[in-house]
């Protein structure tokens, strides 16, 4: 994928995030993540981006750390939070800028690097924001080099969450995924013994094709199929929703 600025990209999409937090008010609630009010979404941003800070400086061996443990506490004033969310997107920006991105760190995935840190918050932050201008009313979309980058980094990390209940199996069942905006093509493939992702053009059983932010906001829950073409079997669409339920 193409060479991203994750750092700029995580100050830019919290500061968003943050605006339409504040458009929206504490109290609306997040149509993505309906369990979760604009506060809540606010909480756990803000909560993520300190966490991960914490990390940059963990040796890779260490076990893993929950927020408690950290000493991350989220402010009781809800009107506060989009600011609190602000100050702990600097931090972790700035606690990024002061490493290399090979520097070796603890992470829940491959590589135990800070780069892995630099990259998941870059896409966290995005979705998320994405989810806050939901709750306000007028989403942007995201920049159509990071979607694609979103999309590959999820087929990556889809296999490897260290949550994940199951393994990722199937009879070989396949989706083709098409950026038609920017570079970016995969075939996944449901293989009994486990998610196989190519990068690359060929047809599958169903292929959905479109922008790479409408791509992405729909494989994370996040936007309908609508603004998408679909080709092929399109009843298979419903299992790898459920499979990129991240």
């Amino acid at each position: 994928m193409a060479d991203l600025d994750y750092i700029s990209s995580i100050r830019d999409n919290a500061s968003a995030l943050a605006d339409a937090a504040e458009s929206a008010g504490p109290d609306a609630q997040v149509p993505s993540c309906p369990e979760w009010s604009v506060a809540d979404l606010l909480g756990h941003m803000g909560t993520v981006h300190r966490w991960a800070a914490s990390n940059c400086d963990r040796e890779p061996s260490k076990e893993f750390m929950r927020s408690r443990d950290a000493g991350i506490e989220v402010p009781d004033d809800r009107s506060g939070r989009p600011a609190w969310v602000r100050e702990g997107a600097a931090l972790l920006a700035d606690t990024l800028a002061a490493h290399s991105p090979d520097d070796p760190c603890w992470t829940f995935a491959p590589p135990a690097t800070v780069g892995f840190w630099c990259r998941r918050q870059a896409h966290e932050t995005a979705m998320h924001r994405v989810d806050a201008q939901l709750a306000a009313g007028a989403v942007q979309p995201i920049d159509a080099p990071l979607a694609a980058d979103g999309i590959d980094e999820l087929l990556w990390l889809l296999p490897n969450r260290p949550w994940a209940p199951d393994k990722l199996t199937g009879a070989s069942e396949s989706l083709h995924l098409h950026c038609d905006d920017v570079e970016g093509e995969w075939l996944l493939r449901l293989a009994p013994t486990g998610l196989e992702v190519e990068r690359v053009h060929a047809k599958g059983d169903v292929a959905v094709r479109g922008a790479a932010s409408d791509l992405l906001v729909w494989l994370m829950g996040r936007g309908p199929i609508e603004p998408l073409e679909v080709f092929g079997d399109e009843a298979q669409l419903a299992r790898w929703r459920e499979v990129a339920n991240f």
